[in-house]
């Protein structure tokens, strides 16, 4: 049995492990975290992994003790020392000032690529659809997940969705080289560009681009709602699924609870310099310490690991084993089902069987073979293979809070024509919610007491405008009493509208 040397953090320590051991950062967690991951930690340890651990504390504690994202600075340091982070799921407390660490972790650290396997275990586990297998690769950083958030009135607030081309291009690429890597046959993106046509449009646009430069993968794109239900009714019908955030999150919990259970599904967080490894499932602080949580999507996500370290003997033989456990119905109480399982066990006891099956491989599923897999590489966006467009500012909406009574967007149309009329920009269309109310609105639209208005050049509309002509508009709408909460600039990129077109525009 090889032994893995553990140590507390300490920037200053040496490790006394093996030349061929691997440095590796753990943290137990909150909740049922400590147990699973005891579970776990005993699993490698009897696989034969060579791993020099780290133990760092992440959670509820470090919250405590001031830090808002559940993380020390020392921590950090050992995160970037290390790059290979083992983590159990932990607490954020709820209300406002905390930070969830799993975004924070993924961002600051670059982890664009987050790597989901949704896979049936039919006929031991009861699963929707007894022959799925599908891989969700979801990007990490951007999208709504930016945090970026305003209550701009006393009634509405916004979230900012954010795309960017090197970001669709890293998590694009990642989703073919990981097909290719792992014998997949085909990769499926989702967006909803059919309304979101600028963010969600250069994700679907960035796909295009890349796939012909994989001939040898089928390459598909479905709206995300239908392809959700699709996912849902029939995920025989893809293999690796891309998209962005949201979706992904979303979705990849829906596919691991069809395929049989989100408690058995493990997570891969890939970067070009970190890699972070956990199961998707959270803390359950209600069965914390009862020995009776699935320990599963932990060490699937510790499988993910030793692939990413290279180390597939000791991945293929600890996944087999686990294909085993399962296969001989020796199950948790999550997944315990008569008919389909033999023997309830704890957390432990469910470690235990997998190390007594270590050597051993399924007859009924599927065994893995890892010897010849190899890891898909952090795939870097593209480096000046394009000029940057020439951007033009032709345009600006500003945002009002106004709350007259009535609400009557033809008496704020007029107040504002009346305010700038000496201006060189014109107000061109007042939205509410981005439907269009001014010129020529319905009065059976609802209104809020947030509104977008939109200027252009008096002159000639769709010509350019200046930074101080912005100003000076701002100007005159503060002195005659407007609330501005907001602008947002209107630019062309090589004559190319970069903004979302209103009605009769």
């Amino acid at each position: 049995m090889t032994t893995m040397a553990r140590t507390q953090t300490d920037p200053n320590a040496s490790s006394s492990a093996a030349p061929t051991a691997a440095p590796v950062t753990v943290a137990r967690g909150d909740g049922i975290g400590p147990e699973i991951m005891d579970a776990t930690l005993r699993v490698l340890e009897a696989a034969g992994a060579q791993l020099a651990i780290e133990e760092i504390q992440i959670g509820e504690q470090v919250y405590e003790q001031g830090f808002t994202a559940g993380i020390a600075p020392e921590s950090w340091e050992s995160l970037r020392r290390t790059r290979v982070f083992l983590k159990a799921p932990i607490t954020t407390p709820q209300g406002g000032g905390f930070k969830s660490l799993n975004v924070t972790t993924r961002k600051t650290l670059g982890l664009y690529a987050n790597v989901r396997p949704c896979v049936a275990y039919h006929p031991f586990v009861a699963s929707k659809h007894e022959g799925m297998d599908v891989v969700i690769i979801r990007e990490n950083e951007e999208d709504t997940y930016a945090g970026i958030e305003h209550r701009q009135t006393p009634e509405v607030a916004q979230c900012l969705k954010l795309i960017s081309r090197p970001g669709c291009e890293k998590i694009v690429r990642f989703a073919f080289e990981y097909a290719r890597a792992n014998g997949r046959k085909k990769v499926t993106c989702f967006t909803k560009d059919n309304i979101m046509k600028a963010t969600d449009g250069l994700f679907h646009e960035v796909f295009d681009e890349v796939a012909p430069e994989y001939p040898d993968l089928e390459s598909e794109h479905w709206i995300v709602d239908i392809g959700a239900a699709k996912l849902a009714d029939t995920p025989g019908l893809f293999d690796v699924v891309v998209m962005p955030n949201l979706y992904g999150d979303i979705l990849s919990d829906v596919a691991a609870q069809i395929a049989g259970s989100v408690g058995m599904a493990g997570s891969a967080n890939i970067g070009e310099h970190v890699a972070m490894f956990e199961a998707i499932h959270g803390s359950a602080p209600r069965r914390a310490g009862q020995n009776v949580a699935n320990p599963s999507g932990l060490m699937l996500g510790a499988v993910q690991m030793l692939l990413h370290l290279q180390q597939h003997d000791a991945a293929q033989r600890m996944h087999n084993a686990w294909l085993k456990t399962i296969e001989d119905g020796i199950h948790t109480y999550d997944i315990f089902k008569l008919g389909h399982s033999t023997q309830q066990v704890g957390t432990r006891e469910f470690a235990d069987a997998v190390i007594e099956r270590l050597g051993s491989e399924p007859s009924t599923l599927n065994p893995v073979r890892y010897q010849a897999a190899k890891d898909a590489a952090p795939a870097k966006a593209a480096e000046g293979d394009k000029p940057r467009p020439a951007k033009d500012l032709v345009g600006v909406d500003v945002f009002l809070d106004w709350d007259e009574p009535g609400r009557s967007p033809g008496r704020l149309g007029a107040a504002l024509q009346a305010a700038t009329a000496a201006g060189p920009l014109k107000l061109k269309m007042i939205t509410n919610r981005g439907v269009k109310v001014y010129p020529d609105g319905f009065p059976e639209t609802f209104c809020t007491d947030h509104w977008r208005c939109r200027f252009v050049n008096r002159e000639q509309p769709g010509q350019t405008i200046t930074h101080r002509q912005i100003v000076g508009l701002l100007t005159a709408m503060t002195e005659a009493g407007f609330d501005f909460i907001k602008t947002e600039h209107l630019c062309t990129f090589d004559g190319t509208p970069g903004f979302s077109l209103g009605q009769g525009e």
